[in-house]
């Protein structure tokens, strides 16, 4: 049997833990089970529960106060990220082995282990070997993502994390319940953007011609390709909830597997009296 797995992953403040929490209590209430499994070695808190803790195998402070190392905030956690793929044996044994596992994987904040470092990479392989099937959650601030340019620096950043990890990947926008109703207005044209239109909106506040066809070049690329949408995530709205949860079970194909109940049987003579009501109620109106 398939075990299911998130990996959510963004730039630090993007709001991981809070969607975490957030969609295991949405889980939850559909009676469905799911654990979460923290990854960031430098978590101060959260408030759900956990499945396995990173910072039980190592973590970013030990790792700054090792004299014989000398790492800033920075450096300690990409060593915590490379000492944790060393050491996959350890997540292993957090997992166990349970049929039909859906697990949330709060990821660490900072953008290199997305573009160019292999522990991500290597994270991806190791749960495909464990027979889960992966999917990329990556989220961004919708209040950083108001202004055209910034927009698409977080369009390169979840292109980027696609690009490396290799996995279907749902690019979230999040906290767009803290935005204001003309905020929400506006932010309503970066979900499926037009980028040749905000790039023309915007072309006149770029000075220099070889950036504008740079600029150009990657807005082409990225609508030509249809490469990169965003779906809202407002943690007070259930509906949009279960959007962003069916698109992200659909990409996993989680449900194809479960095993299918039959109808209760109905004897013959309650389904004929059930016609025949059917049929009289036709009857007398």
């Amino acid at each position: 049997m398939p075990r299911f797995a998130q990996l959510v992953i963004g730039p630090a403040g993007s709001g991981k833990s809070t969607y975490c929490s957030t969609m295991l209590q949405h889980l939850g209430s559909m009676n469905r089970s799911a654990q979460v499994v923290n990854l960031d070695p430098a978590a101060e808190h959260f408030d759900y529960p956990v499945m396995a803790d990173i910072r039980e195998l190592i973590q970013v402070d030990d790792v700054m106060e090792d004299p014989s190392l000398r790492f800033g905030p920075n450096g300690g956690l990409v060593f915590c990220m490379e000492y944790f793929a060393n050491n996959f044996d350890w997540l292993g044994e957090s997992l166990g082995h349970v049929e039909d596992d859906y697990i949330l994987f709060d990821c660490p904040g900072q953008i290199e282990l997305y573009t160019h470092l292999p522990v991500m990479k290597q994270l991806v392989e190791q749960l495909q070997q464990w027979e889960f099937r992966v999917c990329g959650v990556f989220l961004v601030d919708s209040q950083f993502m108001v202004e055209t340019f910034k927009f698409i620096s977080g369009v390169m950043a979840a292109l980027s994390a696609m690009v490396v990890l290799e996995i279907p990947q749902i690019n979230i926008m999040t906290k767009m319940d803290l935005l204001s109703p003309k905020a929400k207005k506006e932010i309503e044209k970066y979900l499926d953007p037009d980028m040749y239109s905000m790039m023309e909106d915007t072309s006149d506040n770029i000075r220099s011609k070889k950036f504008k066809k740079l600029t150009k070049a990657i807005c082409g690329l990225i609508d030509d390709y249809s490469m990169v949408r965003f779906m809202p995530f407002d943690r007070t709205d259930e509906e949009g909830m279960n959007m962003v949860l069916q698109s992200i079970d659909f990409s996993i194909q989680y449900g194809e597997d479960l095993e299918f109940k039959e109808p209760k049987e109905v004897d013959d003579e309650s389904a004929d009296l059930n016609y025949d009501e059917i049929f009289q109620g036709k009857g007398d109106s």
